[in-house]
């Protein structure tokens, strides 16, 4: 079975999170897949930000949502990088991509993106919210998606089936046994995050997940060793 690494907002141990420039470094690091998230701006464009706000990520304040894309552009999210829109990344990096959407809007909005650069292949679409994993769904015949859980229970698996997703996203401080036990019986695959220290490698590797989501790219190197 092959280990997926995934770069967490790139390689964000290392570099500005959810900037190119940590893109490019998680590509090169060859990090199997990266991880971004996606926000519509105050006109409608698809950016590429963690939070609904740009205070901790840049030299900006305020919420995304309010902001033109110009606006955010102008920002600085650390060592001169700028705010990316999901074409850049696109086009930046030849990596697949795991896209993690907000809310219903974001999923329309990315859906239109999928459809027009023939995505589906390439990129999966990721959320907490179940709403959002359905939209895509509907609208992007093939897509693959998978549903996050930060606090949770078994239930997160009857809910990512409910919503149609292949592959649960799971805090590894709160996966439990019995977690993953329901989830292989249901088929679906299951990547841990965030894994940045070896004891968390041998974890993830010890509970036989399918993955791996790190900050830093030596768990790339040291994954496949790891029993």
């Amino acid at each position: 079975m092959n280990f997926l690494t995934i770069g967490h907002r790139g390689v964000m141990g290392l570099e500005p999170e959810n900037t190119l420039r940590s893109f490019v470094a998680a590509q090169q690091a060859g990090l199997d897949v990266i991880e971004l998230d996606l926000h519509l701006s105050k006109d409608g464009a698809l950016v590429v930000m963690h939070d609904a706000d740009v205070d901790r990520t840049t030299d900006g304040t305020g919420p995304i949502a309010e902001k033109t894309l110009a606006e955010l552009r102008a920002l600085d999210a650390g060592h001169g990088e700028r705010v990316p829109v999901f074409d850049e990344v696109l086009d930046g990096v030849r990596s697949p991509l795991q896209a993690e959407i907000k809310d219903v809007a974001a999923a329309r909005a990315l859906a239109e993106v999928m459809v027009r650069r023939d995505l589906v292949s390439r990129v999966e679409v990721s959320s907490f919210h179940d709403e959002a994993i359905a939209e895509i769904a509907r609208l992007v015949p093939g897509v693959r998606t998978a549903l996050i859980g930060s606090r949770f229970g078994p239930d997160i698996v009857d809910r990512a089936v409910e919503a149609g997703a292949a592959t649960v996203c799971l805090n590894i401080r709160r996966l439990t046994l019995e977690v993953v036990e329901h989830a292989r019986k249901a088929d679906l695959k299951i990547i841990g995050w965030v894994v940045n220290t070896q004891d968390q490698l041998r974890l993830v590797r010890a509970l036989e997940l399918d993955g791996a989501t790190t900050d830093y790219p030596e768990i790339k190197r040291t994954g496949r060793f790891t029993a």
